[in-house]
């Protein structure tokens, strides 16, 4: 319906069957549009006996696809801005251009102008990772149609390339970098495999059921950072008086409970998978966070 307006903007004068032949439909389903277009959208569409065509009878500037406010239109644009930090998939270019055709659509029932909402927000994210654009479609096509995946990873401890055939299950970005979660076949296991170190993809042409006890929600749901799965279990932080401020601030965990103390400490009680990256969060709070300990 959208080509079919376009080319009624332009007075074309297209009918059914011109318009069967370029847009490869049936005439039937062109006429359909046609009257869809008049009778629900409410566009002045007209048969000219003496063109043998269709026309709009006035002047329609916008086609009248999608109803949303002002407040809505905000929204996508603050998630435009938001994207700029994932520089490197395929989801930046395709979100601003989503963003501007659904502003531009709006410009007569809406008066603001996209660059002054662009000016009012911004997002400075820290040590994002980059992504090959290459890579990362493939990936996630490869996810999409559930088959096997092959690609060189470089090991970060031993800067050691190694080529790995893997069964790729969810794309996940984790603290500003994007990781792959599969099943390793050769060792039966879930691993993570962070993007910016895989090269040479190539999807496979065997396929992989999707694993039925595989939920990302509740894969992560005991994560922290990029550390997942595995049994579950309660840690208890305490920060003093002058960090507790700054942790009330924050979520920091869905299952985070906060106990506050008479003099100004705080506990935190999380329930994670991994105790290592905790730890390592809790070192770089200095003196001020330490593992709790019931006896003190």
């Amino acid at each position: 319906m959208l080509r079919i307006h376009a080319l009624l903007q332009q007075d074309k004068r297209p009918n059914c069957s011109t318009l069967a032949k370029q847009l490869e439909i049936s005439t039937k389903t062109a006429q359909r549009d046609l009257e869809f277009m008049r009778d629900r959208l409410e566009l002045p569409v007209e048969y000219d006996p003496a063109t043998r065509g269709y026309g709009y009878t006035e002047e329609v500037v916008n086609f009248p696809t999608v109803q949303v406010s002002e407040g809505e239109v905000v929204a996508l644009l603050v998630a435009q801005k938001a994207m700029e930090q994932y520089r490197g998939t395929p989801f930046e270019k395709t979100l601003r251009r989503a963003v501007e055709k659904l502003a531009a659509g709006l410009e007569d029932e809406v008066s603001f102008r996209q660059a002054d909402i662009l000016d009012t927000f911004s997002f400075h994210a820290f040590g994002v990772a980059p992504v090959e654009p290459a890579v990362f479609e493939r990936l996630a096509r490869a996810v999409r149609a559930r088959r096997e995946v092959t690609f060189d990873y470089t090991k970060p401890k031993t800067g050691r390339t190694e080529s790995r055939r893997v069964q790729p299950w969810h794309l996940a970005n984790i603290e500003q970098c994007w990781y792959l979660i599969v099943r390793d076949p050769a060792k039966d296991a879930v691993r993570h495999f962070a993007l910016p170190r895989i090269k040479a993809v190539k999807i496979e042409h065997k396929t992989f059921r999707w694993p039925a006890e595989f939920s990302p929600r509740e894969y992560f749901a005991t994560a922290f950072g990029a550390y997942a799965g595995g049994k579950p279990q309660e840690v208890r932080i305490e920060f003093d008086a002058t960090a507790a401020p700054f942790i009330k601030e924050r979520v920091w965990h869905e299952s985070q409970e906060l106990q506050s103390l008479p003099d100004g400490r705080l506990i935190l009680t999380m329930k994670v998978a991994r105790l290592e990256p905790v730890e390592n969060w809790v070192r770089s709070w200095g003196g001020r966070a330490k593992i709790y300990n019931d006896r003190h």
